[in-house]
This record gives structure tokens, C-alpha cells and sequence, in this order.
């Protein structure tokens, strides 16, 4: 959606969405590491069917991480996004079906965006680039001491665009990964997996909500399949899983964490950023150094947004008595999507008088269920807008516009006022003086090279009699002397504050919280005057097609791939008169661009490498006739923002009729290979050899039938599709190729692949925003206390944890913990009343102290706190579900205890020590009560150097 703050907010409002991912660790075995069985039940305690996978949000941290060093080759980043990908799906382990889904050409409204996002990462690198080299110079021409520089050539980011050669090759390693995971994991089984590369056209997540929209339009569709989405753009991502209407949807995302550190790119040190380099020496990292190459770097935890509870917050929020009208809660989320696009998108600038941070949301909200009285209906049906009840509410917003305006401005004048009041209190309370020399405070990681004082005692004296009022010291008590009687900079200096009270910020022209404030808007933003009424007629109308569009985008798909909002801002919300009469229809049967195409309209010059010669030149040559489309520096307006990144690049619009007549002059000078980028591709589907569908696609290759076949839903969970040999498939008995030389190939394949073709409709159909038929409401989350910060009884509120709301927290006492000290061996000690050993009869200790009754049964006890098979889970929806115990609830720890009492056999001391009487590590302890493992894993472990998940 292009609103970073959206996900802040959402969290902060309704926290019960959020739940923590349990994620099984690998462990290891003589050095080489177990894989993973991801048959088993998931230890998050619920079962998904279908997996989504938003590869960018996946590409983009494994090629060009922040947090650690980057990939050195093209092969380690390909070799990340597997490991990446395996421990999302060892966290999810879908049943049924793996859809990944690599962002293709976008549509015209879409590539403004990408266009922008583009000029500004090549024009950042080069400015951050040319100040670390000038930076480097200065602390070299004083004696700094920096490490050599690295001569290696900067990972462009740009390359990971539809049309390159690095997508076509990732496109090739995803094949290899998918063929080799049914190859040889049991959670793969009897999965299916279909690659969208970026050769099928479309956004990876509207890929997937496409395809996700054309099954729940079949006859055989489940109702109650549980989908769980991943990706990065979280907010996007809320606002298509609602739009679904499925009543078991889940995102998986990472954990944000603000603040990571990060190394400077100068020194790689920790601690500071490029600008406050000063070159000292760097600190030994361990007694000899042995860490020098790690860095601190925590592994990125993930977290679950619970669509079905969010769902359940708005039910509350949103739920109107006495309307006009039969109240539709499914209609009411339909419009809550509808109206935060007006908050912010990825195709439409968001109005000015609406920010997320200020709760334009709830602002919105509010309006609505009062206004919803008037309109007579809801705003939105199944992807189209109902403009005259749209401009009720727009209008409303305009009413209040100019208090939403002067309030953001005593807002930030507070704001600024708190903060120069805070800087005025630290200088107060600052020490007036700060010993230098030896004496001086030193900040962590300089430790390792004091700096020297020449007079300690003239040091000393002055740290003594600073604060006396009557004290004269020679020197000025901010100084120290050399041995020659002269002031000395190593001496103590006073900290320097600040030079003004505030930050320069740029100049605001609008002033929006002054009257006049539209018409200096369109005069500044527009370069026409507000009396305009023409030309602000057109913006809204641009405005309010592009709101249409974006809807339909979201519930229907892309209905023109054309269209595009041809304004870099926004329209006032009380300029939204007349707009029911306006047209909202987009031509039909528009195509997308073709890869390069694109790439052409979305890339800078300094990109260029990734395009054929000839194509590179039309952007650098000075006689090109779209050299205007490629500026080497461009403005960007803040916009009232305070960041560069949040203003606007002021780029040149880039017009398709004259893009596409100078690449007619050059469409000749492709190669085959570059033509064969350059042509738009499709879905390709996956089986393993034990899945039902195999032999069906086997068949269809034996035959050679060229003709389209229909997918039996019978064999595919439901699936329902066209089937298409492949020229490039990956077939049984034949050798898949690694295209990553540190991997294996294959050489006993059993995987295979055939193209793919979603169920097709006509372009008149509309897919229905409802609920399904036989679709069963979710069990409810929330309780009272959920929408209360305290429980009924004043305790702290506590959102749920985990997906099973009925899970009993353990909790021990202080017995308990006396139990503890009396059982538990410790590293030394000897007995006593809290024994430090454990008692012979048991373990085998040297140190004997006989057992009472009650005590012999303490470590069985203890050992069926958690049992391995604990859990139990729903029916499995379909035959190849992992099988569980059917009939038994679930134990709570105090029944278990008396279990485990009661089922006490002598035998049995084995809880914290192993089958042959020696203890085990701590850390298997540590472990006990989690999915264990059976006796192997069914398939051999590969050779040490084939695979890199296994060393």
C-alpha cells in the first residue's frame, strides 16, 4: 500500500492479531546437521493448507541484507533465498499447496512507482558512495587508520527487475530448488508448487489473490482451506487477504525491530555511521581476536497477523444499529479497505489533510457510520464504487479540512517546543567540566588505545578544585599544561552543545494552517491558479479514476494495464463536487509491457548495463529522442515531510507512444537469448512422484498431447486449472542440472513439471466479495478483555498467545521450586537440604541420600510436564495429513502430573539422564518436551559439500 505506518498503527490498535511463530531449530549430529521434518505436526499448533510465498519480499533481504555482510556472488544469494524460503516453510508447512509468485511486469499505474523507487536507490548509491570516498581521504590525511579499501563492484538492486538476467537465472534456480525439495523432503511429499517467474506478468501478490479468486470460483473449491501469505509489504497484504473474504487467512512476516546496528561501511566497526567516522584503531573482538569477522547478529524472528481476529475487531467496530438498510458486515469491510486506500497506496498520492499518524483512519471511520445514514448503502460492491455516496464522505472530510490543518500545526509546534525544552535540560544538567587525557570518559570499543596525559598531578589537582568557588588554578580549569608550562588540547574540554535549538528545516511555501492555503497549494504543487476550476476538475477526475481503479485492482484484477495517475499530488478532499456523474469505465483488452519494455521506462541510466547496447544508448546519447525520460539529478519535494525519502522525486512521465516508436528502431539488434527475455511466460506446476497427479502429467508427455487438458480436481485438493506441456520441464528419470556449481545435480530425479493456466473467465465476469457457502466461522478469539486495557478484576490486559486460545500456561510455585533445588543436579555442590547433586539411586551420583516415597516419583513427574505427543490437533483435512491419535484431549499439567504418579514404574528414572545412565547436556534438557525425531530420516543425507543446509 505504500504506508509504512499503517502496520504500526494497526498493531498498536488491535494487538491480538499478532502471534509469535514457534519455529522448530535443526539440531546436529557429530557435526552435520539434521534437517528438519516438516511432516510432522506444526508446533504453532495449527495446520495450514496453502502457502504464498511474495518472493521480492524474500529476494531483496537475501542479495542485499542490512544487518550482515552482504552475499559475495551471485551463487551465495541464490543459495540464501533457499534458506530463506526452507525456514518459512519449515514454520508453516503447508499441506496442499506452495504458490511462489516473483513479481512480473507491473501495470502502467504500478511502474510511476518502480520508475521513482529506481532513479532514487541509483542516485543515492553515487551520493553515498562519493561521500565515503571523500570522507575516507579526510581520515587518512589526518592518520586515521581504515582498513583497505575492497575493490569490488556494487550490487545494483535494480537488477532484480522483470527482463534481467539475474531474474531469468534466479527463475532457473527456483526450478532446481523446487525439484530437488521433492526429491528428497518428506514435508514436500505430496505438496503441489507453481512458480510464477518474472516472465508471467503482474505484482507476485496480485498474482496470487488472482489465483486464489479464480478457485474459490470453482465448484470444488473448500470453503475452510486455511491460506497463509508471505511478503513485505504487510499493509498491502492486510488489505488483499480482507478483500478474499476467506475466513482462515494468516500473513507471516518478520519481526520488525528498530534501531538494528549496523557496521560502518568505512572501518566496520559498530557503533557509529559513516559521517562520524574518525579512523582509531579498531578493538580486539575476543582474547585473540577470534571474532573479528562476526558480527553481532541476532537471527530475524517471525510473527503471524491473524486476519480472522482482525476480521473480528472490525465486526465490533464497524457493527451500526438503526441504519436504513439490512446491515452487511462483509459490505462494512469492504468500504473499511475502500477507505484507507485514501490514506495511502502504491498508485495514488494520499490527500493532504489525511495521515495515518494523526488517525485519518478512525477520522474516516467515524464520518462514515455517521454519513452511512444518508447514503442509503454501502460505498463499494464486490470491487466498484459507488461515486455519489463516496462524495458524501469526502465531502464531510472537507468540512473539517482547515481544523485538520491548524491542529497538525499546533501538533508540531508542541512537538518542537517539548523538544527544544528537552535539549535545554540536557545542556543544564550536563557536567560544566569533562576531564581529558587518561582521565577522560571513553566510548565502548576505544578502549583499546587510551589517549596519554603529559601532567598527571597538574590533571589531578584541577579535577580537585574545579568545583571550589575560590579556586584559581593556573590555567583556565578547562585546560591542562605540558611539561613547557603551555595549554594542552588533551586536557579536559567542555561538551559543546548544540549551535541553535532546533534543526534547519526547509522552507514551508503552502502553509496550510494560513488562510489561502488551497490556492497557494495548486499554485506551488500545480503551477495553475485555484480559480481553475477546469484544470481541478481534471485532477479530481484523475483522482477518482484512480480510486475506481485501485479497487477493482484489489477484488477483481488489473482492468486496464494502461491507466496511470499522471499527478505527482493530490486533490483536496473538498474539491470532491460533482464526481458521481464522472466516468469510471477503463478501456478493454489492454496488454502489459514486455520485460524490457519496461525496464526501459523504469530504469535510470546508470542501470543501463542490464539492457541490450542499443537500448542502453537511447538513455545516454544526447541526439536519443527519449532522452528526456532519463535525467541525471532531479528534484525531490518534501512535501511537508521531513525526510528526503518521504518526498516526492519530480521525474518526467514517461510517454508510452514515444517509448515504444524509438525501441521499433532497435527491436532488430536482439539476440535469441534477449528475445526469449523479452517474451511474456507462464505459471509452471510441480509434483512429486507419491503425489496423485503424477502419473496423470507423465501420461500426458508419454502421449505428446499438445492440446490444453483440465487438471481433475480429484487428484489436486481441488485444484482446478488447464495443463500445457513445457519445452524446458522437469521430467522423472532425467538429470536436473545444478545452475549453482557448490550444489549437486540430480541425477535421480522423480519430480516433474507442466505449465500451468489459471481457470479462465470472460472480462465481463465479477467475482463475488462474500463468503463462501459452507464456510465455517472461526472460533472466536477475543474476549471482553480485549477491548479494554484492564480485565474485569484491574489486571494488566494480555493479548492471546499462540493460535489455541484454551492453551493453560505452566505455572509453578514455591514448592515447586523447592522440588527443584531438592532434584535438579547443578554443576557442583555437595547434598544437603537443596542438593546441588542428584540422589545415587537414581543417576548413579557418588553423593547418596536416601530417597523418600513422595520423592522417587519427582523426576517422572517432572518429565511428563510436557510430553512429546502432548498436542492434538483437528482432523486432518485431507488423507496425506500426518495421522494423529484421534479421541484423547489434551492433558492439562496438573492431571498429567497425576498421571505420571499414578503410572510410576522403578524403571523409569530416566527423565534428566540418558537410556544408559550417563547425564545428558544441558541443552538436551533444554530441549525435552519438543517434536522429537524418529529413528532417521527416510532418504540418505547428502555428501558434505552437495548441499548447504546440511554443513
Amino acid at each position: 500500500m505504500g504506508v509504512p505506518a499503517f502496520f504500526r498503527w494497526l498493531s498498536r490498535k488491535y494487538p491480538s492479531i499478532i502471534v509469535s511463530c514457534v519455529e522448530e531449530k535443526a539440531k546436529e549430529c557429530n557435526g552435520v546437521k539434521v534437517p528438519i521434518d516438516t511432516s510432522k505436526p506444526n508446533p504453532n499448533e495449527v495446520e495450514f493448507d496453502n502457502l504464498y510465498l511474495d518472493m521480492n519480499g524474500i529476494i531483496h533481504p537475501c542479495t542485499h541484507p542490512e544487518d550482515k555482510p552482504a552475499p559475495k556472488n551471485e551463487d551465495e544469494m541464490m543459495v540464501a533465498i533457499f534458506e530463506y524460503i526452507d525456514r518459512i516453510f519449515n514454520i508453516v508447512r503447508p499441506r496442499r499447496l506452495l504458490y511462489m509468485a516473483i513479481d512480473g511486469v507491473a501495470p502502467r499505474a504500478k511502474m510511476n512507482q518502480q520508475r521513482s523507487r529506481r532513479f532514487r536507490a541509483s542516485k543515492e548509491g553515487m551520493e553515498a558512495a562519493e561521500e565515503k570516498q571523500k570522507i575516507r581521504q579526510e581520515i587518512l590525511s589526518k592518520g586515521g587508520i581504515l582498513p583497505p579499501e575492497e575493490v569490488k563492484e556494487r550490487f545494483d538492486s535494480n537488477c532484480i527487475t522483470p527482463g534481467t538476467e539475474f531474474m531469468d537465472n534466479l527463475a532457473k534456480c527456483l526450478r532446481y530448488y523446487i525439484a530437488d525439495r521433492l526429491n528428497s523432503d518428506p514435508g514436500w511429499k505430496n505438496l503441489t508448487v507453481i512458480l510464477s517467474d518474472a516472465s508471467a506478468p503482474g505484482e507476485g501478490e496480485h498474482k496470487i489473490m488472482d489465483y486464489i479468486r479464480r478457485q474459490r470460483a470453482q465448484p470444488n473449491h473448500d470453503p475452510n482451506t486455511h491460506h497463509c501469505l508471505c511478503g513485505a509489504d504487510v499493509a498491502d497484504l492486510i488489505m488483499l487477504g480482507l478483500a478474499t473474504h476467506e475466513p482462515n487467512f494468516t500473513i507471516i512476516r518478520e519481526e520488525f525491530k528498530p534501531n538494528k546496528p549496523k557496521p560502518c561501511a568505512l572501518c566496520n566497526q559498530m557503533g557509529h555511521e559513516v559521517k562520524d567516522c574518525q579512523g582509531l584503531p579498531r578493538e580486539k573482538q575476543g582474547k585473540h581476536d577470534q571474532f573479528a569477522d562476526s558480527l553481532p547478529v541476532a537471527e530475524q524472528e517471525f510473527i503471524f497477523i491473524r486476519l480472522c481476529v482482525l476480521r473480528e475487531y472490525l465486526e465490533r467496530e464497524l457493527t451500526m444499529a438503526s441504519l436504513p438498510f439490512t446491515f452487511d458486515f462483509e459490505r462494512s469491510v469492504d468500504d473499511w479497505v475502500f477507505m484507507c486506500f485514501f490514506v495511502g497506496n502504491d498508485f495514488l498520492p494520499h490527500l493532504p489533510s489525511l495521515e495515518i499518524r494523526e488517525g485519518a483512519i478512525d477520522r474516516l471511520v467515524n464520518i462514515y457510520k455517521n454519513v452511512v445514514h444518508k447514503t442509503g448503502g454501502y460505498l463499494t460492491e464486490s470491487g466498484f464504487v459507488n461515486l455519489q455516496r463516496v462524495q458524501m464522505i469526502m465531502l464531510a472530510v472537507g468540512e473539517v479540512e482547515d481544523s485538520i490543518f491548524k491542529k497538525r500545526k499546533d501538533d508540531d509546534d508542541n512537538f518542537k517546543r517539548r523538544q527544544k525544552e528537552k535539549r535545554k535540560r540536557m545542556k543544564r544538567d550536563q557536567p560544566a567540566f569533562i576531564p581529558g587525557g587518561q582521565f577522560s570518559p571513553q566510548a565502548l570499543g576505544n578502549r583499546s588505545s587510551p589517549q596519554a596525559i603529559s601532567n598527571p598531578r597538574q590533571a589531578a589537582f584541577e579535577m580537585r578544585m574545579h568545583d571550589r568557588p575560590n579556586a584559581t588554578p593556573s590555567s583556565s580549569p578547562n585546560t591542562s599544561l605540558t611539561s613547557e608550562g603551555s595549554p594542552s588540547l588533551a586536557g579536559g574540554i567542555k561538551r559543546k552543545a548544540e549551535d541553535s535549538d532546533s534543526e534547519p528545516e526547509p522552507e514551508d511555501n503552502i502553509r496550510l494552517w494560513e488562510t489561502g492555503w488551497k490556492q497557494r497549494y495548486y499554485k506551488n504543487k500545480f503551477d495553475v491558479d485555484a480559480s481553475d476550476e477546469k484544470f481541478r476538475r481534471k485532477v479530481v477526475q484523475s483522482y477518482v479514476e484512480g480510486l475506481c481503479w485501485v479497487l477493482r485492482y484489489y477484488y477483481q484484477g488489473c482492468a486496464s494495464w494502461n491507466w496511470y495517475y499522471p499527478f505527482h499530488y493530490a486533490p483536496f478532499a473538498s474539491d470532491f463536487e460533482g464526481i458521481a456523474d464522472m466516468p469510471s469505465d477503463f478501456e478493454k483488452g489492454s496488454k502489459p509491457f514486455k520485460p524490457l519494455e519496461q525496464l526501459m521506462g523504469v530504469f535510470p541510466a546508470a542501470s543501463g548495463n542490464f539492457l541490450p547496447p542499443t537500448w542502453r544508448k537511447l538513455m545516454t546519447d544526447p541526439e536519443s529522442s527519449i532522452i528526456d525520460f532519463y535525467p541525471e539529478d532531479f528534484a525531490i519535494d518534501l512535501n511537508g515531510k521531513k525526510y528526503a525519502w518521504q518526498g516526492v522525486a519530480l521525474l518526467p512521465f514517461v510517454d508510452e507512444r514515444r517509448l515504444r516508436a524509438a525501441l521499433e528502431e532497435v527491436y532488430p539488434d536482439l539476440t535469441p537469448e534477449e528475445s526469449r527475455r523479452n517474451s511474456l511466460g507462464g505459471d509452471v506446476l510441480f509434483v512429486g512422484k507419491h503425489h496423485p497427479l503424477c502419473d496423470f502429467i507423465v501420461e500426458q508427455y508419454k502421449t505428446k498431447n499438445t492440446e490444453p487438458v483440465d487438471i481433475p480436481p480429484e487428484l489436486c485438493h481441488g485444484i482446478q486449472g488447464k495443463l500445457t506441456l513445457n519445452d524446458n520441464a522437469v521430467l522423472p528419470e532425467q538429470t536436473v542440472e545444478s545452475p549453482v556449481p557448490m550444489l549437486r545435480d540430480l541425477t535421480q530425479n522423480s519430480a516433474v513439471s507442466i505449465s500451468f493456466k489459471d481457470p479462465q473467465f470472460d472480462e465481463e465476469f465479477i467475482f463475488k466479495a462474500n463468503v463462501l457457502p459452507g464456510a465455517k466461522k472461526p472460533a472466536p478469539v477475543l474476549k471482553p478483555g480485549d477491548w479494554e486495557k484492564t480485565n474485569n478484576d484491574g489486571r494488566p490486559w494480555r493479548p492471546q498467545l499462540g493460535f489455541n486460545r484454551d492453551r493453560k500456561p505452566v505455572h509453578l510455585d514455591q514448592a515447586a521450586f523447592r522440588t527443584l533445588g531438592h532434584t535438579m543436579p547443578r554443576e557442583r555442590g555437595m547434598p544437603g537440604m537443596y542438593a546441588n547433586a542428584v540422589p545415587l539411586g537414581t543417576y548413579g551420583s557418588p553423593y547418596a541420600r536416601p530417597l523418600m516415597g513422595a520423592q522417587q516419583q519427582i523426576p517422572k513427574l517432572l518429565s511428563n510436564l510436557r510430553p512429546q505427543e502432548s498436542w492434538r490437533g483437528p482432523t486432518p483435512l485431507f488423507p496425506q495429513t500426518p495421522q494423529r491419535t484421534a479421541g484423547a484431549a489434551p492433558l492439562l499439567a496438573w492431571n498429567r502430573m497425576l498421571q505420571a504418579q499414578n503410572q510410576y514404574q522403578p524403571g523409569q528414572f530416566q527423565a534428566l539422564g540418558g537410556p544408559m545412565g550417563y547425564p545428558q547436556r544441558p541443552e538436551d534438557r533444554m530441549d525435552r518436551g519438543r517434536q522429537g525425531y524418529g529413528p532417521g530420516r527416510p532418504y540418505p543425507l547428502p555428501p558434505p559439500s552437495g548441499r548447504y543446509s546440511w554443513n
